[in-house]
């Protein structure tokens, strides 16, 4: 582990020592270390109190980030490492913050505040690893443990449920029993944790490799946070193109997507809106007309309650609109007009949600889909290679253009634009300025004409 460290870290912890002063790499690090990955964020815990800290590094830039709680940032060579006393935290109000924070010259007295085992191991150079909960023997068995009382816990930080299900869905490690049932007995503490950390936590167990585990295994956890995907659980598709409940065919959709978080949010919400408008026909044969539209409402209200940014809803909400378009059918017209729209980006992103969708449907229907995306797929890049036009910005003419042309600046020039951009995008017109020019003039004569 000594060869895997950082020169800047072990230039902290020498001089730490040097000073007097215990100090280990502790957390999220030694984790990583120990699964053979690599590490990005480095902490140090140490004796030395956050004042006799910050003079051990009077040469170096010092960042008192939360001195009160005993933390405070060195800069060594440009790599942040975070530098925390040794402390004690006790009484828990809103199962959140601690209510007092002492300092201990412990390390053992540190680690044992910690969430789970495999976050509470320490290690130096000169002195090994410290590990006084198992956290070792968990990573072997990789298993998500809590340190101590599971209940208590999560009692002194409701956040951390989410973060056991995160590590356990990133890691793909297990949930110990205990800590399970602690999970199932207190989820409803998240009320106390702010929807920013929520959505920061659930993204990235969303994105982990197990996150279709975690999704029905700790459904009622979710369903806690996001109360309008309940309906979905129970959800019955009887159509020859699913074998799946509307909840286990969106657990599996989640599954199939590249794991980044606008897609798979977006294959969390794609078919929310399913119970809502669900009919069933004289054959019993069910239908879910319209659902596209309503599972976009569900998803701004869900995102804009978890305080996303405007632009990752957005993204989202848009897959979820188009997630059912059908690239193999439509014009290129039609096809153009849905890059206006959206973007290009989001349209090759609908193919990768096309994709997950097919593939969390009847197997026997997913050769077909896949054959839609590959028609669709080709029609796009033929699109980008053309360098088509998709706006009135694209227009090879502007305002100005037809000002000098004599056509007098009006409402009815933007529609005159726009006429233009319908013909160019139709294939009916070349997007050039003299055959642009030429068009605009036919165009006015016979509107000022009529």
């Amino acid at each position: 582990m000594v060869n895997k460290i950082p020169p800047q870290v072990n230039t902290v912890i020498e001089i730490l020592n040097a000073n007097g002063h215990s100090a280990y790499v502790v957390g999220g690090a030694c984790r990583d270390l120990i699964m053979g990955k690599t590490a990005h964020d480095w902490d140090v815990t140490t004796s030395a109190l956050p004042e006799q800290t910050a003079a051990a590094f009077s040469d170096y830039r010092v960042i008192e980030t939360g001195i009160k709680h005993g933390t405070v940032t060195v800069i060594v060579d440009s790599l942040s490492v975070e530098i925390t006393t040794y402390r004690i935290e006790s009484g828990y109000s809103d199962n959140r913050h601690p209510d007092s924070v002492s300092f201990t010259d412990r390390v053992e007295d540190d680690l044992s505040r910690r969430d789970f085992t495999v976050n509470a191991i320490a290690f130096s150079p000169s002195v090994g690893t410290i590990d006084p909960f198992g956290g070792q023997f968990d990573i072997e068995r990789k298993l998500i443990r809590c340190v101590g009382d599971p209940d208590k816990r999560f009692g002194e930080d409701a956040l951390r449920i989410i973060r056991a299900l995160r590590f356990s869905s990133v890691l793909g490690f297990d949930i110990d029993a205990e800590t399970e049932a602690s999970i199932k007995r207190n989820y409803k503490l998240l009320s106390n944790v702010s929807a920013e950390r929520i959505f920061v936590e659930f993204s990235k167990l969303l994105c982990g490799k197990d996150a279709g585990r975690i999704l029905k295994d700790f459904s009622e956890v979710v369903f806690f946070i996001m109360p309008e995907l309940e309906a979905m659980k129970g959800c019955l598709q009887n159509h020859e193109r699913h074998i799946f409940d509307v909840w286990g065919h969106t657990v599996k959709a989640v599954e199939s997507v590249k794991p980044e978080a606008h897609l798979r949010f977006a294959m969390l919400l794609h078919d929310s809106g399913k119970p809502h408008v669900k009919s069933t026909d004289e054959k019993g044969i069910d239908h879910f007309y319209s659902h596209s539209k309503v599972s976009k409402k569900i998803a701004e209200s869900i995102l804009s309650r978890l305080k996303t940014s405007n632009k990752f809803r957005n993204t989202v909400c848009n897959l979820v609109e188009y997630h059912d378009f059908l690239p193999d059918k439509i014009s290129r017209k039609t096809y153009k007009k849905y890059i206006a729209k959206l973007g290009i980006e989001t349209i090759r992103d609908l193919f990768d949600i096309r994709e997950a969708d097919f593939r969390a449907q009847n197997p026997v229907f997913i050769s077909e889909g896949l054959e839609s995306n590959e028609i669709g797929l080709r029609i796009l890049d033929e699109i980008e290679t053309e360098n088509s036009c998709f706006r009135i910005a694209d227009l090879d003419i502007s305002g100005k253009d037809l000002a000098k042309a004599g056509i007098p600046p009006s409402p009815e020039m933007g529609k005159l634009l726009e006429a233009l951009l319908d013909e160019v995008m139709g294939d009916k017109l070349k997007n050039e300025k003299e055959s642009l020019l030429k068009r605009a003039e036919e165009i006015y004569k016979t509107r000022k004409g009529s």
